[in-house]
């Protein structure tokens, strides 16, 4: 027994009212050029390559910066305590102490500023490089779809 369908959409057939090959003819897709997306891509890698490497280099830059300035802070505590030591007074051991407090501190500040000023630039660079490849990669994509060389 077959019983006929209540749904009106059943029986439909998308493909009896639309033809692929048909409609693709009826609009103008433009010729897709694989080769310049992907020259455009291989730039867009090779930008954040160098990218990658210029932060890399300066971090390892400041990590060094840092070591020394942690080596020579030490070097510096070691000569205090050998000379506030050899202080025959407790006066002058006040003395010496406070000297070496605020120059430890202006050196500390001053190594503050110049992490601060290396880490700034760092990220300036980075900024420039990922805006100039951004504003590189929109104009590429619009020779792209004009149908330009972009290559």
């Amino acid at each position: 027994m077959s019983e006929q369908s209540t749904n009106p959409f059943a029986d439909l057939s998308f493909w009896k009212w639309m033809d692929p090959s048909k409609a693709a003819g009826e609009y103008k897709i433009p010729n897709f050029n694989f080769d310049a997306v992907m020259s455009a891509q291989r730039r867009n890698v090779e930008a954040f390559s160098a990218l990658n490497k210029a932060v890399f280099e300066s971090w390892q830059s400041l990590a060094r910066r840092q070591a020394d300035a942690a080596r020579q802070s030490f070097e510096e505590a070691n000569s205090f305590a050998s000379s506030w030591a050899s202080c025959p007074t407790a006066e002058e051991k006040a003395i010496r102490q406070a000297e070496a407090s605020k120059a430890a501190f202006e050196k500390c500040l001053t190594n503050l500023r110049d992490v601060a000023e290396t880490v700034a630039k760092c990220n300036n660079q980075a900024l420039e490089t990922v805006s100039t490849r951004v504003s590189e990669s929109v104009q590429e994509v619009r020779e792209i779809i004009k149908g330009g060389k972009a290559a």
